[in-house]
């Protein structure tokens, strides 16, 4: 399945760029996120637990930094992972890029997602993964004053989740600026 999110940030592009490409800085501000191994410069292994509807999931994959244009501020995420307890896996590809907004960056992100064994019957439905990225990208969008809550995050173990908790991580360091 492809969805496509966006949000903005307080911050121009020029310094809303190098926070985003800073993994190891923006894990840690991720709910549920856990950087693990630093493999290479654009390979990461990590952790994350998500909720998809009401079923709770856990995953350990990689994340790999495919392509990245620090001039264009464009980059391609490929993310592959699997359920800790062995119910299916998730394998994404997530473009991003940062573009002049007012009053800071806009982050357009498109995701291609595909789930295997039981984790695709919980997101049989496309609406629901849809609509859980959609939840994430709105939250991240939400005044610096309105209270953060662990947003329930579309089970990719790889990249369209990494990424998409990567943008809320990225808006909560802007506003701690």
């Amino acid at each position: 399945m492809e969805f496509d999110n966006s949000f903005e940030v307080p911050l121009a592009p020029e310094k809303a760029w190098p926070i985003l490409m800073d993994i190891r800085r923006i894990t840690p501000c991720m709910p549920g996120a856990e950087l693990t191994e630093v493999v290479d410069e654009r390979t990461y292994k990590g952790k994350i637990a998500v909720r998809l509807g009401p079923v709770a999931l856990a995953f350990a994959g990689v994340v790999k930094f495919e392509e990245l244009d620090n001039v264009n501020r464009t980059a391609r995420v490929k993310a592959q992972g699997s359920d800790a307890k062995g119910r299916g896996g998730a394998n994404a590809t997530a473009s991003f890029r940062l573009e002049a907004a007012p009053g800071g960056s806009k982050v357009l992100v498109h995701t291609d997602l595909a789930l295997s064994g039981a984790v695709a019957q919980y997101g049989r439905g496309v609406g629901i993964v849809q609509a859980t990225a959609a939840q994430i990208a709105q939250q991240s969008a939400a005044p610096a004053d309105a209270p953060m809550t662990p947003a329930p995050a579309k089970p990719i173990s790889g990249l369209a989740l990494f990424a998409k908790a990567i943008w809320e991580s990225i808006v909560r360091l802007f506003r701690g600026s």
